[in-house]
């Protein structure tokens, strides 16, 4: 077994993004992190392939342990009131398999960082696996500081329900895009009870009704239950651990191909492209200038091993590509109304 190590989630649809980030991880990181893997699903041709040319990168292949999070995903879900609403008012992704990602907790690596695939690595992860060294679950994004109507739980419920003020739930919430932790930190036992109390004492009520199918929605209620100890780098005593890291909000100064925080040019841990589609990245890859911010810092990543492939100019799209475009997502939208 591992000491340690980084997980990610990723399958062919967001190839190009995961090489980025193993390209950024070995870059910015280290060279010989061991990365693992886990597939989102079946279709893992191109990933599988890239995977062989990397010598610290491995597939997670424990399909017992994706099952246990698939079936417990899948009970907490159906116990939900909303399940029985109609096709139509579920999400286009209900069922999906973003959970997988937990499956990081029944892997090889004793201690563990996990990334989601849309991510750019810009340092060294040694303060993480530091804090592990004090607290069982380690975060770095802003959930805390949403406003009350949209936390992806429900804080007066909670509130009531525990008597926890706001204060001490705030403190308790996190994002899945960035996690680290210890290997059965969440074991079968652990998962039996929360399914139990979601169930019979049905705390779904404790996440919002828009974030019921949510595995970050679903992960808060997971992380408020027991004396858990938490820490979050947003909420760090050290100004110079509270840092921006999403690239659709956040300002930040390139040097030499690592993004710093612009307030104070702090180091950040990471750069997340969250609410960009992966077919986006595609383009961007073939030289469409599809208007990601940060696009050029991702180029430099997915093509560092192949800078001859690298588009020399982006060009936008032209009109009569984007009405296509356009036709085809109303299309889908139809097909997805009727059935």
């Amino acid at each position: 077994m591992e000491n340690f190590g980084i997980y990610t989630l990723a399958n062919d649809a967001v190839f190009d993004q995961l090489v980025a980030l193993i390209n950024s991880i070995e870059a910015n990181i280290s060279p010989d992190i061991p990365i693992c893997v886990i597939p989102y699903n079946q279709k893992m041709d191109l990933v599988k392939q890239e995977i062989k040319s990397r010598k610290n990168v491995t597939l997670f292949g424990d399909w017992n342990a994706i099952k246990i999070w698939d079936d417990f995903v899948n009970q907490v879900w159906d116990a939900h009131p909303r399940e029985k609403e109609s096709k139509l008012n579920r999400p286009g992704w209900y069922k999906g398999f973003v959970h997988r990602k937990f499956a990081a907790f029944h892997g090889d690596f004793e201690r563990f960082v996990f990334l989601d695939a849309d991510t750019l690595a810009m340092k060294p992860i040694d303060d993480i696996f530091n804090k592990l060294n004090s607290y069982d679950l380690v975060f770095n994004d802003w959930e805390h500081a949403k406003p009350k109507a949209v936390t992806e739980v429900n804080l007066d419920v909670i509130e009531k329900a525990t008597q926890l003020t706001e204060i001490d739930l705030r403190s308790k919430l996190h994002c899945d895009s960035l996690f680290a932790s210890k290997r059965l930190y969440f074991d079968l036992e652990d998962l039996n009870i929360l399914k139990q109390r979601w169930i019979e004492k049905q705390e779904f009520d404790w996440v919002r009704p828009g974030s019921w199918w949510s595995s970050s929605g679903l992960f808060n209620y997971m992380t408020i239950h027991g004396d858990r100890s938490i820490f979050n780098f947003t909420l760090s005593p050290d100004g110079n651990d509270r840092t921006g890291n999403c690239a659709n909000a956040d300002a930040f100064v390139n040097i030499n191909n690592i993004l710093y925080n612009q307030d104070g040019l702090k180091p950040i841990h990471r750069i997340h492209y969250m609410s960009y589609p992966s077919a986006d990245f595609a383009r961007l890859c073939k030289g469409e200038d599809v208007n990601i911010r940060y696009q050029n810092e991702f180029l430099y990543y997915r093509f560092l091993k192949q800078p001859e492939q690298k588009p020399k100019m982006l060009k936008p799209a032209n009109q009569f590509v984007n009405m296509n475009r356009l036709s085809q997502k109303i299309i889908q939208k139809i097909k997805k109304a009727i059935a």
